[in-house]
């Protein structure tokens, strides 16, 4: 009976834990199916895709990309285009998943909170270091003979007290590193980690975010997930504003008009207590009768916080930070903390592929900015010139979201079934997604066209069809004579026609002629228009 009643104790633990990985396995299954759904259905049609919802506040707008047929989710990935106005702050929120933002316009300050980090910034009261420890000194010594006369708990909870405002005293303010940001910026912001956006500029302040929501660190379902820490309910929730037809579940956001931050969820006195702050300013940050939305407008006088004369991180700070770290004992390794978080992609002179007469290509990997080692995505920068040609290719190791931030230009988009999956023109402000492995080719048209693309690999590659480095050039003549059934001198034109370009072809002759006419023509590499 005894020995009954032991493998009975031990089968249900057992019967449990197997419950518990099967549902866990469904959720993954359901996923999956989802997923695989919807890369079906771009196999047979892709669009140049438009935002559909548009969610208002106070100082400015978030726009929402559709996903209705597939694209988003296919490569799993969210995306938005975020607008805030002069002197408006986007209120600190997290996400379940990293991002990528690109600075499309304007200029502004970036914060973002690496959970377990030292605020490195700080500001203390004018008395200086020695006469602080001094203080502190002073008060020890106090403290102990005052604790051998004690009797009472009451008599502690002062002493506390009094600490905890002499501590308040000292430090006017300290916050974590701080980044300027301006147009043709990428800025990383991992999964889980708090960050704040202010427009100090002169003009709107655009940026385009996408989310890896099928990067490993989201546990959560393949949708994007906005945690706010501070504000209320946002305007015009769910509004459709561009396009016909219903939200999907990842065009809004869970709670829908009844969204707000996460402080709002707790009861009041605990929060109250736990900040040690009264109850009134508590429910003020709660936020229930804020109406500003997510981007509000700053109070006159504007932002005050530290800034150094110069973001290099010094040799100072970096001792400062590390000491810090460890003396808070939390585990987060220093270089985390001190980690860059943002990188321009815009100057010309930072270009990978140049062609005079194509355009250029900046890539952004994890071996120039390490912190998308964490993020598990990459960004491509491309320019190219009136007419010239996007050689055919295809990514290798990587899904990419291509945002087109000036001109146009018709792209073609191939499947494995060799079916033309998209053939159109993108435009400034649309978003087309290109599946790994889907073969890529296109012209820019008369004025040009930039673009930024957001792959889902740190170390996102490419393969050219043709040209220098390309797939066809990598193979004997005889091979390419006998696959497309040329001659050999004609598998000689296919391999070499395009002499040494690389990536961006230049237009035929007559082109370049007709665009060294134009106005607007200017010979160092960039756009005349803004990109």
């Amino acid at each position: 009976m005894k020995t009954a009643s032991m493998a009975a104790s031990l089968l249900i633990p057992l019967c449990l834990c197997i419950l518990l990985l099967r549902g866990a396995s469904a959720v993954s299954d359901q996923q999956e199916a989802g997923r695989r759904d919807s890369c079906d259905r771009i196999d047979r049609r892709i669009r140049a895709l438009e935002p559909t919802r548009r969610v208002d506040s106070e100082a400015g707008h978030t726009e929402l990309y559709d996903d209705r047929d597939g694209q988003l989710p296919c490569a799993g990935v969210a995306a938005a285009r975020i607008t805030i106005q002069r002197n408006g702050l986007l209120l600190p929120s997290y996400s379940n998943s990293p991002r990528l933002a690109y600075i499309v316009h304007g200029r502004g300050i970036v914060g973002v909170v690496i959970p377990g980090c030292p605020e490195t910034y700080q500001e203390t009261s004018s008395s200086s270091s020695q006469e602080q420890e001094d203080d502190e000194r002073r008060r020890r010594g106090r403290r102990g003979d005052e604790e051998r006369r004690r009797s009472s708990e009451g008599e502690e909870e002062e002493e506390e007290e009094t600490s905890r405002r002499s501590f308040e005293q000292s430090i006017r303010d300290e916050h974590q590193r701080i980044t300027t940001v301006r147009q043709g910026d990428v800025v990383a912001i991992p999964a889980g980690a708090p960050f704040w956006v202010h427009n100090d500029g002169d003009s709107p302040l655009v940026a385009i975010s996408v989310h890896d929501v099928s990067n490993n660190a989201n546990q959560l379902d393949q949708t994007s997930r906005r945690f706010r820490l501070a504000g209320g309910q946002a305007r015009s929730e769910g509004r459709q504003r561009y396009g016909e037809g219903e939200s999907s579940e990842s065009e809004t956001e869970r709670g829908g008009e009844e969204s707000y931050n996460i402080l709002s969820g707790f009861d009041t006195e605990l929060l109250a207590e736990s900040m040690r702050v009264s109850p009134d300013i508590a429910r003020k940050l709660q936020g229930r009768s804020d109406k500003r939305g997510n981007i509000v407008r700053v109070r006159r006088g504007g932002l005050r916080m530290l800034r150094p004369a110069t973001e290099r991180v010094t040799d100072e700070e970096m001792m400062r930070g590390a000491n810090a770290a460890a003396g808070a004992g939390n585990g987060i390794d220093e270089a985390v903390c001190l980690m860059k978080l943002r990188e321009n992609v815009a100057d010309p002179m930072k270009a990978d592929l140049y062609t005079p007469n194509g355009g250029r290509i900046t890539v952004l990997n994890s071996q120039k900015l390490p912190v998308l080692k964490l993020i598990k995505m990459s960004v491509n920068r491309g320019v190219m010139r009136r007419n010239a040609i996007l050689a055919p290719h295809w990514n290798i190791n990587a899904h990419a979201a291509v945002y087109a931030t000036s001109g146009s230009a018709r792209l073609q988009v191939v499947s494995s079934e060799g079916r033309r999956v998209f053939d159109g023109e993108l435009r400034r402000g649309q978003m087309v997604v290109v599946p790994q492995s889907f073969a890529v080719a296109g012209r820019a048209g008369d004025e040009g066209f930039a673009w930024v693309s957001f792959q889902t690999s740190d170390g996102a590659m490419n393969a050219p069809v043709v040209g220098k480095s390309s797939a066809l050039r990598g193979m004997p003549a005889d091979v390419l004579a006998n696959a497309f059934g040329v001659s050999r001198e004609e598998a000689r034109m296919v391999k070499f026609g395009r002499g040494q370009e690389l990536a961006i072809f230049s237009p035929k002759s007559g082109a370049a002629a007709r665009r060294r006419r134009s106005p607007g023509h200017r010979d160092d590499g960039v756009l005349a228009a803004p990109a």
